[in-house]
């Protein structure tokens, strides 16, 4: 018999509420909370925008992997950072031990939400549109995701409702 997973990891574009709603998601569930890009800036002191500013996007990719791989933990909401899903071993070993969430809000959610997209520290080659790093993870989400969330017309209150609604139906 498979033992109940006790983490819940939650991916996601940026801008798609995995912050906001892990933390009233954790109340609503009784578990802890732990937001990786949080991590990522303790482990390297520096804000993303600087890794990937100074670094590249792939330094902060890298990092990010690493931090991923590290957690060890049980009874955690985890919200991960957007690029989360590019790791297919950090993917693994989070699945291992947590139910995956996948936020999803469409193009026109995330535009009217992210204002700062240019200064987020974004894991993103210099050139690529918002629209086509929405299009590069959507694939990657969707693979990971064992419940998948519209979000678009939900507040971050309703969303944790109807993860808590999903994740009872799911065991």
């Amino acid at each position: 018999m498979q033992k109940k997973k006790s983490n819940i990891v939650m991916i996601g574009m940026p801008g798609s509420g995995k912050s906001t709603v892990g933390i009233i998601l954790a109340k609503m569930t009784s578990k802890n909370f732990l937001d990786t890009d949080v991590l990522i800036q303790l482990r390297t002191g520096r804000s993303l925008q600087d890794i990937v500013n100074k670094d590249g996007h792939m330094a902060l990719r890298k990092v990010e992997e690493e931090v991923l791989l590290s957690i060890d933990c049980i009874n955690h909401v985890i919200a991960t950072g957007g690029s989360a899903a590019y790791s297919e071993c950090a993917m693994t070993h989070l699945k291992k031990d947590g139910i995956v969430i996948f936020l999803h809000a469409g193009m026109e959610t995330l535009q009217d939400r992210i204002h700062n997209y240019k200064t987020r520290g974004l894991a993103k080659r210099p050139d690529q549109s918002f629209a086509d790093l929405f299009a590069e993870r959507i694939a990657l989400y969707r693979q990971y995701a064992d419940i998948i969330i519209k979000c678009d017309d939900q507040s971050q209150e309703d969303v944790s409702l109807d993860i808590v609604h999903k994740l009872r139906k799911h065991d």
